[in-house]
């Protein structure tokens, strides 16, 4: 299958018909430092160079929380390679990833081209930033006061309660009550029966 080379790669894949482009994603412990997860993308990469293939871009993207706990974990350090490899060498690639105990989950995908642009969670990341902090929203108390709503007429008057000076009279009279007497008996119930 001849594809056309994108812009910013060679035509190695006349050369080498077996080449395919491949985007891989490795989730790393969240213990690590994330210099030791750059030294992790850097021992991935020298993988695929010694297995024939090529690493384009590799992206940092951070600690990141979990969907779901992934063996006790709920963070994970993200790191996304492209690539132009032969699938001996992704092969190759994801048996080292499964041996190495610092690498949680990884997923490796085939695409028809590489993308040279940053990828959508930088692109985004990014526009967060230009957003700013919740801080400079401004302060709550500038809505006013919330006390002038005025009577809510389109709910009934609560008979199971008295106004709140009356309430709190009838909770210190239950308070003082010694808990093993018994609670009097209204008459007209007792008629009732």
């Amino acid at each position: 299958m001849n594809r056309p080379a994108g812009p910013g790669q060679d035509d190695s894949h006349e050369e080498f018909p077996d080449l395919s482009y491949y985007e891989s994603v490795f989730i790393a412990r969240p213990d690590i430092s994330a210099s030791q997860v750059e030294t992790l993308t850097e021992t991935f990469k020298a993988i695929i160079g010694d297995n024939g293939g090529t690493v384009g871009k590799t992206e940092y993207w951070g600690l990141k929380t979990l969907a779901y706990r992934i063996k006790k974990n709920r963070k994970g350090h993200y790191s996304l390679m492209n690539m132009d490899a032969p699938p001996a060498a992704v092969a190759e690639l994801e048996r080292n990833m499964r041996l190495n105990e610092d690498v949680l989950r990884y997923m490796t995908i085939r695409v028809d081209e590489l993308e040279e642009e940053p990828s959508i969670v930088m692109r985004s990341k990014g526009s967060r930033d230009e957003r700013g902090r919740r801080d400079d929203r401004g302060r709550r108390d500038d809505r006013g006061r919330r006390d002038d709503r005025g009577p809510r007429d389109d709910r009934g008057p609560r008979d199971d309660r008295g106004p709140r000076a009356e309430r709190a009279k009838t909770e210190e009279h239950s308070q003082d009550a010694p808990a093993d007497a018994a609670p009097a008996e209204d008459e007209t119930e007792g008629a009732k029966a």
